[in-house]
C-alpha cells in the first residue's frame, strides 16, 4: 500500500474514533465536568453564604453584648439608687425614732418635775403646818384645815 492510501485510511479512521468520541464519550464527558464545575460554584456560593452569615452573626454578638453591657450598666445604677433610697429610709426612720425617743425621754423628765414639784408642795404644806405648830405652840388638826392645806398646796 502507498503512503497515500494508509494517510486516507487513517483519516478515515481518525474521523470515526473522532465522531465515536464526540457522539457517545465526549457528552457523558462534558455532563460530569458542568456538573463538577456546578458543585465547586455552588460550594464557592455556600462559603460566600457562611462568610457574610459569620459577619451577620458576629455584628449580632456584637449588638447582644452591647445591648448586655447598656442593661448591665442600668441595673447597677437602679441598685445604686435603691441602696441609696433604702439608705435615705433608714436615715428618716432613726431620725423619727430619735425624735421619738427625744420627745418620749422629755415626756418623762416632764412627767417627773411634775411628780417632783407635787412632792415638794406635799413637804412644803407638811412643813408649814410643822411651823405654824411651833409657832402657835399648839397643834393644827390636819383633816380639820384640808380645804385651807389644799389651797397653799396650789397657791405654791
Amino acid at each position: 500500500m502507498d503512503l497515500n492510501a494508509t494517510l486516507i485510511v487513517q483519516f478515515v479512521v481518525f474521523f470515526i474514533l473522532a465522531g465515536f468520541t464526540m457522539k457517545f464519550v465526549w457528552p457523558p464527558m462534558m455532563k460530569a465536568l458542568d456538573e463538577r464545575a456546578q458543585k465547586i460554584a455552588d460550594g464557592l456560593a455556600a462559603a460566600e453564604r457562611g462568610k457574610a452569615e459569620m459577619k451577620a452573626a458576629e455584628k449580632r454578638v456584637q449588638a447582644e453584648l452591647a445591648g448586655a453591657h447598656d442593661e448591665g450598666q442600668k441595673r447597677i445604677g437602679d441598685a445604686e439608687k435603691r441602696a441609696q433610697l433604702i439608705i435615705d429610709e433608714a436615715r428618716q426612720t432613726a431620725s423619727d425614732e430619735a425624735a421619738r425617743i427625744l420627745a418620749a425621754a422629755k415626756a418623762d423628765a416632764e412627767q417627773q418635775v411634775t411628780k417632783a414639784r407635787d412632792e415638794l408642795r406635799g413637804q412644803v404644806a407638811s412643813l408649814a403646818i410643822k411651823g405654824a405648830e411651833h409657832i402657835l405652840k399648839r397643834e393644827i388638826n390636819a383633816s380639820a384645815h384640808a380645804d385651807l392645806l389644799s389651797q397653799l398646796k396650789t397657791e405654791l
